[in-house]
């Protein structure tokens, strides 16, 4: 399956189409030994100066101007070489309302900078703070850094670890200091994949979390429902008991004496009965086994 983004248009080039089907055929071999680099960094190549899932819209800054171009291979190579050439600096602590613009422009003062993406505050936290301050801009707490040059993001992050921000006279991030740290052998696709990977398990954890709430919902129905047919079985009971009650106070005294002695009698004389044909099973166990000996 041919790449479109390798085919060459006369609308691009001005060439005849004679020419233009040979230049196609000549790439079509060149599409073959690259194919798999293409495939394997087509994602993260798409998402150069994009969000991916999991990502903050208002924590990230990229570029001011990107320029979209068919991927050849000699821009898949350099895009390689560039990524292989920058360095990421790590800020654990982000000034309070500093947002991602502020911070770009600050650390292009010292070298050229890729990419920004800062952390948003926990959103309990957030809505306490909108909720108790007159501060409705989003805060962020951590920050990453993308340098196009490895050596320049280590050398700033040795230079501005623990320095104040500085700045004109007056300035809310005057005194605040700088804690970062360069992080040696980390690329931004690292990034980008721990905050996919991370979003999708607190997709999974709500996930969890609803199902349990389903069951224990649907537990908790099932329950309910339980105890009010008991409810109303025992309320028939007590009925049936209240109108039996009602049935033997309605009865004459003298009557009710006789019925109560006939219920003794018909007792006494099943419980006898049931004693008389015990006595008989064992007589006749008794005799067979006498009979079986003698």
């Amino acid at each position: 399956m041919k790449d479109p983004r390798f085919n060459l248009d006369q609308e691009f080039f001005g060439e005849d189409h004679a020419e233009s089907s040979k230049s196609v055929a000549g790439t079509a071999k060149t599409q073959d030994t690259t194919g798999s680099d293409i495939e394997e960094h087509s994602h993260e190549a798409d998402h150069d100066d994009g969000i991916v899932p999991g990502m903050d819209p208002q924590g990230f800054d990229g570029p001011s101007e990107k320029v979209v171009t068919p991927l050849t291979p000699e821009a898949l190579a350099a895009f390689k070489a560039a990524q292989d050439k920058a360095g990421v600096i790590y800020i654990s602590r982000i000034p309070p309302g500093m947002q991602p613009r502020k911070v770009r422009h600050l650390m292009s003062q010292h070298g050229e900078v890729g990419r920004v993406y800062l952390q948003q505050e926990d959103a309990k936290r957030a809505y306490l703070r909108r909720k108790y301050t007159t501060t409705k801009k989003p805060h962020f707490t951590e920050g990453w850094i993308e340098f196009k040059d490895k050596r320049v993001a280590r050398t700033i992050a040795e230079m501005l670890n623990a320095e104040p921000i500085g700045g004109k006279k007056g300035n809310r991030w005057r005194d605040d200091v700088w804690t970062m740290k360069y992080l040696p052998k980390f690329k931004w696709n690292m990034l980008t994949e721990q905050i996919a990977h991370e979003a999708a398990l607190h997709t999974a954890r709500l996930r969890v979390e609803l199902s349990q709430s389903k069951s224990e919902q649907r537990d908790y129905l099932k329950n309910v429902e339980l105890a009010r047919v008991l409810d109303k079985r025992a309320e028939r009971k007590r009925k049936a008991g209240d109108e039996e009650t009602e049935e033997s106070d309605q009865i004459p005294k003298p009557r009710r004496k006789e019925m109560e002695k006939e219920k003794g009698l018909d007792h006494h004389q099943k419980k006898k009965k049931k004693v008389e044909d015990g006595d008989g099973i064992d007589n006749r166990q008794l005799g067979s086994v006498l009979g079986s000996i003698f």
